[in-house]
């Protein structure tokens, strides 16, 4: 049975360091953490855009990076997952949004830590429920709502 707080196994891998500042671990897991249901194992990976359309394109049959994939491998009774956010991508979207990077980033690994646990977006009830809940942890967190135009 977990915890009251989920207990998080963190690695974070830099391929693409151009925000390396902006990712403390302690950031990058405190975001996680707010989003986790039970205890985890993680791998997050920032990489650059062609290693992120790689695994798009070889993963999902998609040939352009984007923000973010979850590759959940488990989530009983230890989430095991590799969340890959690619860096000039969302570097991209937080310009296009009006969004700072950091604020961007915590949206990702939310919205990644969330998936990796079973939520998705596919049908528009399911895509409701997850943005509410993202909107909800990232408030508490202290970031604006992620949905809300800038």
């Amino acid at each position: 049975m977990a915890s009251a707080r989920p207990e998080l196994s963190l690695s974070l891998q830099f391929a693409d360091a151009s925000h390396r500042a902006q990712l403390p671990r302690h950031k990058v897991a405190r975001w996680i953490r707010a989003a986790l249901e039970s205890d985890a194992e993680l791998a997050v990976r920032i990489v650059d855009a062609e290693e992120g359309r790689a695994l798009n394109r070889d993963f999902r049959g998609k040939d352009y990076a984007t923000n973010v994939l979850t590759f959940d491998y488990a989530k009983e009774p230890v989430v095991h997952a590799d969340l890959v956010l690619c860096a000039p991508v969302v570097e991209r979207e937080a310009a296009e949004q009006g969004k700072t990077i950091v604020a961007h980033y915590a949206h990702l690994l939310v919205h990644g830590t969330l998936h990796a646990q079973g939520w998705d977006h596919e049908r528009a009830r399911d895509a409701k429920r997850m943005e509410a809940r993202e909107t909800a942890i990232l408030a508490a967190l202290g970031f604006a709502n992620p949905y809300e135009e800038a």
